[in-house]
């Protein structure tokens, strides 16, 4: 059995395995069906058990649906797993409605999340994302005084500026940053990224096959009724020229006896000591090659035709970030 990696959080925080699980997949956030819970517990169940500690969730993942199932899962082992939460988003019906992140609002937040996975102290809690109507210093000195009241360990944020993560930095050291981050995705490799190592921040890397893009299964055109329509990418022709890249990324997972979604995951990995992939899954039976693909090198060559192919803007169009 591979053995996972450990990656440190922040400059003096815990070390915790380098491959993260990602839960929200296994409740419904845009008003799709749940998964089968049951198989959801026990994926979770198998990744600790398989050495995966780090799992993410969202106290907004099916309206505290994913706290609650995380809960159940980690239930007489919470020693073996590291919980990272989300907060501060607000969804009707499957529909975005906004931000509150008020100081106000975390306080509240915090202890329903506390109730719902039935623990005393979340170890990595973050602002699921900024967006100017609250002050940096409000929102993360907020999450600091709930450190000295024992609900959190470490500070962490997400999809944040970086200028807003050095002030957040500067307010309470921040132990790891979380971000989309894929070889599709590379506009944070500007600015964000060399922010984050400069002030050793560990960085959880969330949409590795820029969601499902460099799996190599996409045909164009999509169903009319795909939800992967809402993003420019995915249409007419930016979708058969992003498909025309990612056959190059196909044949290299063939000539290594790989599948693209394990050379995908790889890349993100090879970034950096510092950097984490944050895997998606709801079936134990995407484990084994989701950490397998950890074990992955590549050659120079290798790397310079992953990273000339899929060059910063070579993807035409935009995720759910950037449309």
């Amino acid at each position: 059995m591979t053995t996972i990696k450990k990656i440190q959080l922040g400059q003096n925080g815990p070390l915790v395995s380098k491959l993260g699980l990602g839960c929200m997949r296994m409740s419904s956030v845009w008003g799709g069906s749940t998964p089968d819970e049951n198989e959801s517990i026990a994926t979770i169940q198998s990744a600790l058990d398989r050495g995966i500690n780090f799992l993410n969730t969202g106290d907004f993942y099916g309206a505290g649906h994913n706290e609650l199932l995380v809960g159940k899962a980690i239930k007489g082992r919470r020693d073996d797993a590291f919980i990272s939460v989300k907060f501060g988003a607000f969804f009707h019906n499957g529909q975005w409605l906004g931000l509150d992140l008020r100081p106000v609002a975390i306080k509240n937040f915090i202890n329903y999340s506390l109730t719902r996975l039935g623990i005393e102290t979340i170890d990595l809690y973050q602002p699921c994302r900024m967006d100017g109507s609250v002050p940096v210093a409000d929102i993360i000195g907020t999450v600091a005084d709930l450190i000295k009241e024992g609900k959190v360990r470490y500070i962490g944020v997400s999809e944040i500026t970086a200028d807003q993560l050095r002030e957040a930095n500067q307010i309470h050291p921040i132990s790891a940053l979380e971000i989309g981050y894929s070889l599709a995705d590379r506009q944070v490799e500007s600015e964000l990224l060399p922010a984050a190592k400069e002030m050793g921040i560990a960085v959880a890397a969330f949409a590795n096959t820029a969601e499902g893009l460099l799996t190599g299964d996409m045909k164009a055109p999509l169903a009319a009724d795909d939800h992967h329509l809402h993003f420019s990418r995915f249409q007419g022709d930016n979708l058969i020229k992003n498909l025309e890249k990612v056959e190059i990324l196909k044949a290299l997972a063939k000539e290594k006896q790989v599948t693209p979604t394990q050379i995908a995951i790889a890349w993100v990995n090879a970034q950096g000591d510092h950097i984490m992939p944050l895997v998606s899954m709801s079936r134990r039976s995407r484990l084994p090659e989701n950490i397998a693909a950890m074990s992955i090198e590549f050659t120079t060559s290798e790397i310079e035709l992953l990273n000339t192919t899929f060059a910063p803007g070579a993807i035409l169009g935009g995720t759910y970030l950037q449309r």
